[in-house]
């Protein structure tokens, strides 16, 4: 055993996406910087979620849409090389390996300790390295915890026999299974029925709800669902797992009402939660496992001192990483500021305030159809008590989306604030539509006038015209 001594003014628990920017801006801003993490760098988005979840998704999309192109059809009517598909998926991954995240870093002159990241007390970090050793570390000026989400599993009787998939075993199985069991309607779920049915396994969705994305607008988990049932998907809304056993190599499902269903491999895709509980939370006067309440600058409300950042999933604001990274910029700009004693712009829209984690964001859903949207649902417009007017328009209609395919279907809304004539929020479903998205994000961020939108001219003929449609509808 051996422990070493080293103080830094930054301390960064986590190193995905979120704490490798954290850690480069806080870096940026001129302090000593450190990070810990003990898997690989670039955390679940890069190994377990968004990157491998996306390469499988690519080619099952693409073969989609080209069979409703004129003159592709025949030449895309076999079934997917599956070896080429999971190779793509490995390379995407960097084969797990994360060399080229540990570069990075050293480019951006920030240290690394891997190992096990535990608070001992006020900017008190203990780290337990690989080697049995203990590295005692202090921060001068902050400490961000950056360690993510992972799934959370229902509590059925017989889980632990069945050694079930979570979304890490989904993105990075590296076989097809027969017979694939889905418990969940939400993104997780819906991604990976689309990827592994298009890959050749025969997948049935247990849905406790009666809609898919119920987050979401409804037509979007409506379309969504007619997609893959088209695909082959078995959909049973209204479906709970009472109980799951092991035998033969085949997992058994009990169904609370009482049917019974067999498979090679379940998935849950049932929530997400704070990885907290091993972070000696309790150290510091907060309870490990539960999510970190913060403020618009990331600091944790509940600790005295301001000296405690929460920054990405872990905070539960908006789980995804594109937002994430977002609010690690602003907290390692925040964290620069408020070291060297500048002002700090924590106002509305403001640079040290992550005003779009209430207001603006964005969201794909890498189906076929694609969900698309940021800001407001009409349930969530409705809840908060704003005059809203719902606007629709069906996305077919839209000379490029003739272009795109034969018989595609889609739908777009678009909610407009009538107190202040602008943008609240925004979806689209529909093939392509993720492409869509950024000129949505910066209509509700910018808060653009309806008025001045209507001088935004898309171009023709592409499905972005769907703007000028919408505007048109809003106008009568």
């Amino acid at each position: 055993m051996n422990e070493t001594t080293r103080t830094y003014d930054v301390i960064v628990i986590g190193a995905g996406p979120v704490g490798e920017n954290v850690a480069e801006r806080a870096r940026a801003a001129g302090l000593s910087t450190v990070i810990v993490e003990r898997e690989l760098l670039g955390g679940e988005c890069s190994f377990w979620a968004c990157d491998p979840s996306k390469a499988l998704l690519r080619p099952v999309v693409a073969r989609a849409d080209a069979r409703r192109v004129p003159g592709l059809g025949q030449a895309v009517a076999g079934p997917l090389d599956v070896e080429a598909v999971l190779a793509h998926r490995d390379k995407m991954s960097s084969y797990w390996k994360d060399e080229d995240q540990v570069d990075w870093l050293d480019s951006v002159s920030v240290d690394l300790i891997r190992g096990h990241g535990r608070l001992t007390g006020p900017r008190k970090v203990s780290v337990q390295t690989p080697d049995g050793g203990t590295v005692a570390l202090t921060a001068q000026h902050a400490v961000a915890v950056s360690t993510g989400t992972s799934a959370a599993l229902p509590s059925i009787p017989g889980l632990d026999t069945v050694r079930p998939w979570t979304s890490r075993e989904a993105t990075s199985a590296d076989k097809v299974p027969g017979r694939l069991a889905v418990v969940g309607g939400g993104v997780v779920a819906v991604e990976m029925a689309t990827a592994w049915q298009a890959l050749g396994s025969q997948v049935t969705m247990l849905v406790l709800e009666d809609a898919l994305l119920q987050r979401m607008e409804p037509f979007a988990g409506e379309l969504v669902t007619d997609g893959l049932r088209e695909a082959g998907v078995d959909i049973r809304f209204g479906t709970s797992v009472t109980s799951l056993a092991r035998e033969g190599g085949e997992v058994q499902i009990t169904l609370a009402d009482g049917g019974h269903l067999a498979a090679d491999e379940i998935l849950l895709a049932t929530g997400r939660a704070p990885r907290t509980w091993d972070l000696g939370l309790e150290t510091i006067g907060l309870t490990p496992g539960d999510w970190l309440k913060v403020d618009d600058t990331f600091r944790v409300t509940d600790v005295a001192d301001g000296w405690f950042y929460a920054v990405g999933d872990v905070n539960h604001r908006a789980l995804m990483t594109h937002q994430g990274k977002y609010q690690a910029r602003i907290a390692g700009a925040v964290i620069g500021a408020r070291a060297k004693g500048e002002p700090v712009d924590d106002t509305r829209w403001g640079a040290h305030a992550a005003t779009a984690d209430n207001a603006a964001v964005p969201q794909v859903v890498f189906t076929h159809p694609e969900v698309a949207a940021v800001g407001l649902t009409t349930r969530e417009a409705e809840q908060s008590g704003r005059r809203i007017k719902v606007v629709d328009y069906d996305l077919a209609r839209v000379a490029g989306a003739h272009q795109y395919a034969e018989g595609y279907r889609g739908q777009a809304r678009m909610l407009i604030d009538l107190d202040r004539g602008t943008v609240a929020g925004v979806t689209f479903a529909g093939p392509g539509v993720g492409e869509l998205l950024h000129s949505a994000t910066i209509a509700v961020a910018g808060e653009v006038p309806i008025d001045r939108l209507w001088h935004a001219v898309p171009a023709f003929p592409t499905i972005s015209e769907v703007w000028l449609r919408l505007l048109e509808t809003h106008r009568g």
